[in-house]
């Protein structure tokens, strides 16, 4: 597959992943027919359907387009797919294009002038601060997003036909993100995970190496401060950020806003200081997002007064740092945050930012290996909250490891504030809880509980 410009019907299977419905509705919006099968209908296959996009959850062949030429058709799927799919069987016998998600990504990205944003953390946030950036210049800019972005209202913004640029999340995932070469780089944070996929973090290490190695000549490479990584393995220029340290970009005169829980800052570039950025996103983890966003966007050639604007308009990503709920008396918070790392960035945010309140926290451990290699590291991270309620591991694309659960989180805990309960007990245990904060926290399937809490909350 050289490229997608003789493409008139393409087929997803597991259409419902937030990348796959973003390549989905990219085919779509460009004119092409699309279907697909996932087997769990979501809010997010909904709103394909509305799209008009035929989506079905039963794995059957039947449900395949009969009449679509296999020359002109191509499927996709995502590797999260059971090896006994019975569609991806079929489409393995047939004269048809069958590729990963990753690979259609890159032939897509590869064609223009990418931005890809690597890391083990951070992706989401901080690929949609940087197409919201440019989305302010002239010519804009294309993205392919991990999550829903409220500026947006999608994981997809369409290139205009002159923007050079088309900004995308460089999953390591099943080293994913090799099929990219992007002309402008960003690692946010190389930690250990996936080990399910690569055993042990130095390969997690090689593999980031190699994706830096692939950065178009004359391309730029933005790493935060403190990532170790062999910078030899790539021409490109290197520039640093940080939240803290000293580095190419960084803020200056950091403030809390009190009254409104937003950071404001100067920014520091090699090319001098932006004055005045006001972000009206909270936490202090995505003011460190926002200073590698920038420094992309800076790169792409977005002016000081567009970066401003891109900055202080950017309304988020849907769990994301998702303040779903707030009074008087309280506030919840919804986050994405799976991996040991990103809860304590998490949490440590929310602490920063509500300085002496009391934090509840929901977390649902997601994978049996994530959970298995870094129980102790969980534990860690939840002891920073005044209470925890752990529910049952969501498994995800993988068959259950004897031993492995929730509970060898529960054990390792430290806090005396802390509960084993089902995901349907949950909401209950948060009816009684007197403090300041909730929070909820996950990658599974925990964002279904989140309008029974804000329901509960209104109305309370």
């Amino acid at each position: 597959m050289k490229g997608i410009e003789n493409i008139k019907n393409v087929y997803f299977l597991g259409i419902g992943g937030i990348g796959m419905s973003a390549l989905a509705r990219y085919f779509k919006f460009t004119g092409r027919n699309v279907a697909g099968y996932d087997r769990t209908q979501t809010a997010l296959t909904d709103t394909l359907q509305e799209e008009g996009i035929d989506v079905h959850f039963e794995d059957d062949i039947k449900h395949i387009p009969s009449n679509w030429n296999p020359a002109s058709t191509i499927a996709v799927y995502t590797p999260a797919l059971p090896d006994d799919n019975e569609e991806l069987a079929w489409f393995k016998s047939q004269p048809i294009g069958l590729f990963k998600r990753a690979k259609v990504l890159g032939i897509i990205c590869n064609e223009k002038s990418g931005i890809g944003v690597a890391g083990t953390h951070g992706k989401t946030t901080t690929s949609t601060m940087v197409a919201n950036i440019l989305n302010k210049t002239e010519k804009g800019c294309g993205a392919f997003l991990g999550g829903i972005s409220k500026n947006f209202r999608s994981n997809l913004l369409l290139p205009k036909a002159d923007s050079p640029w088309i900004v995308a999340e460089a999953d390591e995932f099943d080293r994913s993100f090799l099929h990219l070469k992007p002309q402008l780089a960003l690692i946010t944070s190389i930690d250990a995970d996936h080990l399910d996929i690569y055993g042990e973090k130095e390969k997690i290490v090689e593999s980031f190496e190699k994706y830096i190695s692939q950065i178009k000549e004359g391309g730029k490479l933005v790493i935060k401060k403190g990532v170790e990584i062999d910078r030899s393995k790539t021409s490109a220029d290197i520039f640093t950020y940080a939240l803290t340290e000293d580095a190419d970009f960084a803020p200056v005169n950091l403030k809390l806003d009190e009254e409104n829980s937003f950071y404001r800052f100067d920014l520091k570039t090699p090319e001098g200081t932006i004055a005045n950025c006001r972000m009206n996103y909270p936490g202090l983890v995505n003011v460190e997002n926002t200073i590698g966003a920038s420094a992309l966007a800076f790169f792409a050639g977005a002016t000081a007064n567009e970066i401003k604007a891109g900055i202080e308009d950017y309304e988020g990503v849907a769990r994301r740092f998702d303040i779903r709920f707030k009074s008087d008396q309280k506030i919840y918070i919804d986050d994405y945050a799976h991996h040991p790392e990103e809860l304590k960035a998490f949490i440590s945010s929310v602490r920063a930012l509500y300085p002496g309140k009391k934090i509840t926290g929901v977390f649902q451990p997601h994978l049996y290996s994530r959970t298995q290699d870094f129980a102790a590291e969980f534990a860690t991270s939840l002891d920073l909250l005044d209470r925890a309620i752990l529910i049952p591991l969501y498994p995800a694309r993988e068959e259950p490891i004897p031993g492995v659960s929730s509970e060898i989180i529960f054990d390792k805990m430290m806090i005396d504030a802390k509960v084993l309960a089902e995901k349907e007990e949950a909401l209950e245990l948060l009816k009684t809880d007197s403090n300041d904060i909730i929070v909820t926290m996950g990658a599974g399937d925990i964002d279904r509980m989140v309008n029974g809490i804000v329901d509960y909350l209104e109305n309370k």
